[in-house]
């Protein structure tokens, strides 16, 4: 059975994609941006947008029955490398026990305000093993 979770953007609409999808154990997270998605916008610092992305990843991984503890895989996609420190300040606390396979691209973002967006794969029970 697939459970798809949906954090109510309206782009997993307009795109045609849920914010996650549980397969079993396994849950994908989409790549996920600095949203704050109670009023729509996105804070203006990379930190703040790292932030806001992995509260609304660990948002949707919980709805799917896993936590961001679970992460076995990140991807960061940042906007320019004078970020990368912002980045790392912001995630590191987070993934520093769990320490997940990992990877970080310098892309274009779709829009100009969007300096990153993170994406994550999770074994639900990854934590307590």
């Amino acid at each position: 059975m697939v459970q798809r979770v949906s954090t109510g953007s309206p782009f997993e609409a307009t795109f045609g994609y849920s914010r996650a999808v549980r397969h079993e154990d396994t849950v994908y997270v989409s790549g996920t941006t600095g949203y704050d998605y109670s009023v729509m916008k996105m804070p203006e610092g990379v930190g703040a947008q790292a932030k806001n992305a992995l509260a609304t990843i660990d948002k949707a991984l919980k709805e799917a029955g896993s936590s961001i503890e679970d992460t076995v895989r990140v991807v960061y996609y940042v906007g320019d490398r004078s970020y990368v420190d912002e980045v790392v300040a912001a995630v590191g606390p987070v993934f520093k026990d769990i320490r997940p396979a990992a990877s970080m691209l310098i892309v274009a973002m779709i829009e100009e305000g969007m300096k990153i967006e993170i994406e994550v794969t999770a074994r639900i029970g990854a934590a307590k093993s």
